[in-house]
C-alpha cells in the first residue's frame, strides 16, 4: 500500500533535478574553462578586488585564482561556487559565455536611503554603491534655503567634490569659505570638520562625491 513516501531505490524529483543542474554546471565549467578565467578576472576588477582580497573573501588560494584567470587549470564546481559567492553573483553568471555581459543594476526611489541634516533642511540621497563605500561615496543633495550640513572630519587624505546642479552653496573648511553656484564644482579636503550651506533663496541641488584616502594634499 502506498503511503505517500518514496521507495528506497527512488529519489525525490527535486533531488534528481538538483543533480542534473549540478552536472550541467560542471559540464559548463569544463567546456567554458577558457572563458571562465576572463570572466573571473573581469568581475574581480569590476569590484576593485585584488587577488589577495578575493582569496580572503572566497577561501580560494590566491595562486589558484591566478591560475584560473590565466586559464592554466580547470577549477572544481565547489571552487567556482566559492568565487561566485565572494563576487556576489550567481554561478550561472560566472559560467556565462558572453565575454562582454553588461552589468545593469537599478535601485528604486524607495530603496534609496536618505540622510537628513540636524536642521532638517538638507537631504542626502545615498546613490553610491555599497561595495565602494570604504573608498568612494556619492550622494544626491537637496537643500532648502539656509540649510546647513555639518560634517565631522573623514579619514586623512579624503577629498569631497560638490557639483552644483541648481542654486548656490557655500562651503567652509577650517575657516576658509568658498561659494559655488550652478554649473560649478568645488573640491576640498574633508579630513577636517567642514560645513556645506545653502545660500540660495530657493531649493538647491548638487551631487556630492567623497573620495576616501585620496591623499592628494599633504
Amino acid at each position: 500500500m502506498w503511503n505517500g513516501g518514496t521507495k528506497a531505490n527512488e529519489q525525490p524529483m527535486g533531488v534528481e533535478r538538483g543533480r542534473e543542474r549540478a552536472r550541467d554546471l560542471m559540464t559548463g565549467a569544463q567546456v567554458l574553462s577558457g572563458q571562465l578565467g576572463k570572466t573571473i578576472q573581469r568581475l574581480r576588477k569590476a569590484y576593485n578586488l585584488s587577488l589577495s582580497e578575493l582569496a580572503e573573501q572566497s577561501g580560494v588560494a590566491k595562486s589558484i585564482i591566478s591560475q584560473i584567470e590565466r586559464n592554466e587549470t580547470n577549477p572544481t564546481l565547489a571552487t567556482i561556487w566559492r568565487l561566485s559567492q565572494a563576487l556576489d553573483v550567481s554561478i550561472e553568471r560566472v559560467l556565462a559565455t558572453g565575454d562582454e555581459e553588461p552589468f545593469i543594476e537599478k535601485s528604486s526611489r524607495a530603496d534609496t536611503p536618505i540622510l537628513v541634516s540636524e536642521d532638517g533642511k538638507v537631504k542626502l540621497a545615498i546613490t553610491g554603491w555599497i561595495k565602494t563605500v570604504e573608498w568612494l561615496q556619492w550622494y544626491d543633495v537637496t537643500a532648502e534655503p539656509g540649510g546647513e550640513l555639518d560634517s565631522d572630519a573623514h579619514q586623512r587624505g579624503s577629498v569631497e567634490c560638490l557639483s552644483v546642479l541648481e542654486g548656490e552653496f557655500e562651503v567652509e573648511v577650517a575657516g576658509a569659505v568658498q561659494r559655488v553656484k550652478t554649473g560649478e564644482t568645488l573640491r576640498y579636503r574633508c579630513d577636517r570638520p567642514h560645513t556645506v550651506r545653502c545660500i540660495s533663496d530657493q531649493t538647491a541641488r548638487a551631487t556630492m562625491v567623497v573620495i576616501m584616502k585620496a591623499a592628494v594634499m599633504e
